[in-house]
């Protein structure tokens, strides 16, 4: 046992990542803050960055240090968390929303932000996707144009649906933006949405019954990392009221969603370690293009569609990536 632990010390040190001179010669360990609204660093999203930063040779650490710096859904202590960074100081900052990547880039123009959610033109945070300016950089979910491919994909699933009903977090600060895009691409379809259900938190989340979707007789859930932490709440309220709905995240179709279209966070997580990496080497954050998801989800939960009456279309079942049967 004693000579596999010392094998694997050795592996770690091999393949331990080529760092900048200056951090060579001072010997510091490079820090990562991360500055989200989560409840907890325990997640598939941040296990897929941590993942990220394996494949390129960090130990955390030992060769790296994350400083996780998490708001519980408290969307005004954001400020606070991000200047306890900056104070630090940490070497990056990586934000897992566009809010809260506003957030860092007022608490600081030196330290670079790797920004992982949202396109962040939507929140003045770069120049342009090509070419991001100061020291913000990131990854972008391509939510104006998968916000309207998602409608596409209810219509075309259930074209007998009439009228929506939107369920969103009104605190967080990227709704407003949501709300105008899914409004939009929904006036596009003539698709009315006829009611805003709101939960601006865990406890009106479980407050909500039922009758809240009135009229309605489909449901979007907006992109929420609070819906996303209680998506199991989430489902039990919608499916109770026997409405079909979509869902942005995978996440929700896995635990019971009729329909789920987006990009894959996680491979966005993932991919945000390289950034990282190239970033402790010496790359100015401008000089990283915005990137785009490379992986994307389309699952159809047909277990869900049976149990609330509903066939889905052989088209549909032909372009999911995946069908829970």
């Amino acid at each position: 046992m004693r000579r596999r632990v010392v094998i694997a010390g050795l592996a770690s040190l091999l393949v331990a990542p080529k760092l900048s001179s200056a951090q060579q010669a001072s010997g510091k360990i490079p820090r990562v803050g991360i500055l989200a609204p989560a409840e907890s660093d325990k997640t598939t999203f941040f296990d897929a960055f941590r993942s990220g930063l394996r494949e390129l040779g960090y130990v955390e650490g030992r060769s790296i240090i994350l400083e996780f710096r998490l708001a519980h859904f408290d969307w005004p202590l954001l400020p606070k968390l991000g200047q306890e960074l900056v104070n630090l100081p940490v070497d990056v900052i990586v934000t897992s929303s566009g809010p809260a990547a506003r957030i860092a880039m007022e608490a600081t123009r030196e330290i670079p932000i790797v920004t992982i959610g949202v396109d962040p033109a939507l929140f003045g945070l770069v120049g342009s996707l090509a070419r991001p300016r100061a020291n913000v950089t990131g990854f972008t979910l391509m939510t104006p144009e998968l916000t309207a491919k998602r409608l596409e994909v209810l219509r075309t699933a259930l074209p007998d649906i009439s009228a929506l009903a939107v369920l969103l977090n009104p605190a967080n600060p990227a709704s407003k933006a949501y709300l105008q895009m899914t409004e939009e691409a929904a006036r596009s379809l003539g698709l009315p949405i006829i009611t805003r259900v709101e939960a601006e938190s865990v406890e009106a989340l479980l407050a909500l019954r039922p009758p809240a979707f009135i009229d309605a007789n489909a449901v979007v859930v907006m992109q929420d990392g609070m819906f996303w932490n209680h998506r199991r709440d989430v489902l039990a309220l919608v499916n109770s009221a026997r409405l079909p709905a979509i869902y942005a995240e995978r996440e929700f179709a896995d635990d019971g969603g009729l329909i789920a279209y987006g990009a894959n966070i996680s491979d966005n997580f993932r991919r945000a370690a390289s950034y990282v990496d190239r970033i402790l080497k010496g790359a100015k954050p401008g000089d990283l293009p915005i990137q785009e998801p490379v992986r994307f989800d389309f699952v159809v939960n047909l277990k869900t569609a049976r149990e609330l009456g509903l066939t889905i279309p052989p088209a549909i079942l032909a372009r999911a990536d995946e069908v829970i049967e």
